[in-house]
């Protein structure tokens, strides 16, 4: 049986804006490591709890708006909580990738960035990528710069052509918001670092030290490293 390995990928921060960081989150699953019965649990937990099931987006979760507007602080934190711990026990790795704006002048600079480190990504783990018959990934809307990065690597390394495909089923939903939450963790700590985390981060991950213990260390232990 052919082994396929999904790669769901988000990015935070304004490539062509006035972010300071733009990130880019890459999370690699094996399609053979099933995920329903994590789903499910989750699923189970939202409705013991009389919380909302709807699709998880950490930055209008954390300012309120979007669906979450009609929810109160509260609610929100225990849906966070509740992520967190899908993504806890989920089989899956990722690696996210900061970039400063500083470094990247333009989108022709931060393209050659991308496809050197995820280059050099495949190159450290070439073991693992290379164990796989198909490589799939995962979009979103308008993430053309990281196709082409994307693509091009995989293409150079493994000599494979990255066959891109649309969200079909709840599980692919599901590592789709976990690239997403993994994002907004990986910010929160370049963040916490350069001290401008403010009164939002502080509401629902605390202070430094409480964010390094109940959240980073948490998803740092699936980093591929």
């Amino acid at each position: 049986m052919a082994r396929e390995l999904s790669i769901f990928v988000d990015e935070s921060g304004d490539r062509e804006g006035a972010s300071r960081y733009y990130l880019l989150t890459l999370v690699f699953h094996n399609q053979s490591d099933s995920i329903r019965e994590n789903i499910a649990t989750y699923e189970h937990s939202l409705r013991i709890a009389d919380l909302p099931n709807i699709p998880f987006h950490s930055e209008p979760l954390l300012n309120g708006h979007g669906p979450y507007e009609s929810l109160e602080l509260s609610a929100r934190k225990k849906l966070l909580n509740s992520f967190g711990a899908l993504v806890r026990y989920l089989p899956f790795s990722y690696r996210t990738f900061v970039y400063r704006r500083q470094e990247c002048s333009d989108l022709a600079q931060l393209t050659a960035r991308m496809k050197r480190d995820i280059s050099s990504l495949l190159f450290d783990h070439l073991a693992f990528f290379q164990s796989f018959d198909d490589v799939k990934v995962y979009y979103d809307n308008g993430q053309d710069i990281v196709k082409q990065a994307l693509d091009q690597s995989i293409g150079f390394v493994l000599s494979k052509h990255a066959v891109e495909r649309r969200r079909t089923s709840m599980t692919d939903y599901r590592l789709e918001q976990v690239a997403d939450y993994l994002c907004t963790i990986e910010l929160a700590a370049v963040k916490y670092a350069a001290k401008e985390d403010g009164a939002t981060y502080d509401k629902f991950f605390g202070g430094i030290g409480a964010f390094k213990r109940n959240w980073l260390k948490q998803v740092r232990r699936k980093r591929l490293a």
